[in-house]
């Protein structure tokens, strides 16, 4: 059908001016902050493209309103409407408690492989932060989002699966740790492919967005098979793949040893002065002290799931909050890309109007630089920023700033549509 977007056979995406991106409201506070999102979105198009384009939205449901409605937390037809039409953006979701789907954000992450989990975090003038130079955070977080501990493959204590591993490490890899009916068995997995297509995507994101680097973050150091190989496997694709366009630290440790340290510096100088993204390696521990310490020196960010969980939420509270912290999930080799708000559902504040819809916002200007309406997306970035630096802002800014004016969900939409 002409209102779908493809992807060709370059791998790029083929946009049509009216294309079909599927939508889940959300649960929660969803309703409000999607219903103050989709003006905001609709009404940049409509301007930048003098009614040449226009996004086609189709609902489709997940969560509680799926629930209610079809007795099904994740619909098929839900599942079907995001791989058929590639792109889709999606407000906060319920988890079901009691069994079922451990999460439904999880759940649509795995159907359609949806490896890079994409959080950029930069401040904008005017944002409540903690910390005394927000202005100096600006990165790109690259989050592998199908591996690791959070592929889901553990056993609780005292159960038959979990006895059973336990057994066969004991009896089989001799591994001596002291089992007992009381531990609980989790499996970490960090594969090759999966590491290299990260480390890949985060490289092209460099390239094309002219990034001075990309920082491999890890915990090499303690787990050497994992989060180490995860470390290796990023350099080699660097060195293999981008050798042109790249220099790694793996490759200065390499001159150090034959050539000596200095011979390893001027190395990377020469490498800097040609333009080449530096790929660097940090332990995750420490790299959650320099964001703090020296966030200048970060730029585009790749790591496994668990760090990248901890590293993004972290991020995002030194520059105002997951109130205002975009998200994406992709499959750069597929197309497909799910935007969603990064934050929970907030059901006590359901139906009042009051929450910040900044992030679902935001998640949507990400998506509208997917679509490669870069227009559009600046537009609502610009006009964002704007309202914010005004302080005319939402009650979770508003308890933070003084002298400023507080506004619904729905005024702080109408604010930046005046701005556009």
């Amino acid at each position: 059908m002409a209102n779908k977007i493809a992807m060709n056979a370059d791998g790029t995406l083929h946009v049509p001016n009216n294309p079909t991106i599927p939508f889940i409201i959300g649960d929660g506070i969803g309703p409000d902050i999607w219903q103050a999102a989709v003006r905001v979105f609709d009404k940049s198009v409509e301007k930048y493209y003098g009614g040449a384009k226009k996004i086609i939205w189709k609902e489709v449901l997940a969560g509680e309103k799926a629930f209610n409605e079809t007795g099904d937390w994740l619909p098929a037809e839900t599942l079907s409407s995001f791989r058929e039409y590639l792109v889709g953006i999606k407000g906060p979701l319920t988890t079901p408690i009691g069994g079922g789907i451990r999460s439904l954000n999880v759940a649509l992450r795995k159907e359609l492989d949806l490896y890079v989990c994409l959080r950029p975090t930069k401040w904008y003038p005017g944002t409540p932060s903690p910390v005394k130079h927000p202005e100096d955070v600006d990165m790109v977080i690259f989050r592998e989002n199908t591996e690791d501990i959070y592929a889901g493959i553990e056993f609780a204590a005292g159960s038959i699966q979990a006895d059973k591993i336990q057994a066969f490490m004991a009896g089989e890899l001799n591994v001596d740790y002291g089992f007992s009916a009381t531990t609980g068995v989790g499996i970490k997995l960090v594969s090759e492919e999966g590491s290299k297509r990260l480390v890949r995507a985060a490289i092209r994101y460099a390239i094309t967005h002219n990034k001075p680097s990309v920082a491999l973050v890890h915990k090499g150091n303690i787990m050497k098979f994992t989060e180490g190989a995860f470390k290796q496997w990023g350099f080699d694709v660097a060195e293999t793949e981008f050798a042109n366009q790249t220099y790694t630290w793996g490759q200065w440790e390499r001159t150090k040893q034959s050539k000596g340290q200095e011979a390893a510096n001027e190395e990377q100088r020469e490498a800097e002065q040609a333009g080449k993204i530096i790929i660097k390696d940090i332990i995750a521990d420490n790299f959650l002290q320099q964001i703090l310490l020296a966030p200048k020196d970060f730029s585009v960010v790749a790591t496994l799931n668990l760090n990248g969980d901890y590293i993004s939420d972290a991020l995002a509270a030194m520059v105002g909050g997951i109130g205002i912290a975009p998200g994406a999930n992709i499959n750069y080799d597929t197309g497909h890309a799910i935007f969603e708000a990064t934050h929970g559902t907030a059901p006590r504040f359901a139906n009042t109007d009051t929450m910040n819809p900044s992030s679902v916002i935001l998640s949507g200007v990400m998506m509208l630089e997917y679509l490669g309406w870069q227009e559009a997306a600046d537009g609502i970035r610009l006009a964002l920023a704007e309202t914010i630096k005004q302080r005319t802002v939402t009650v979770d800014f508003f308890n933070l700033m003084e002298q400023a004016t507080l506004l619904r969900t729905s005024q702080f939409a109408d604010a930046i549509i005046e701005k556009l």
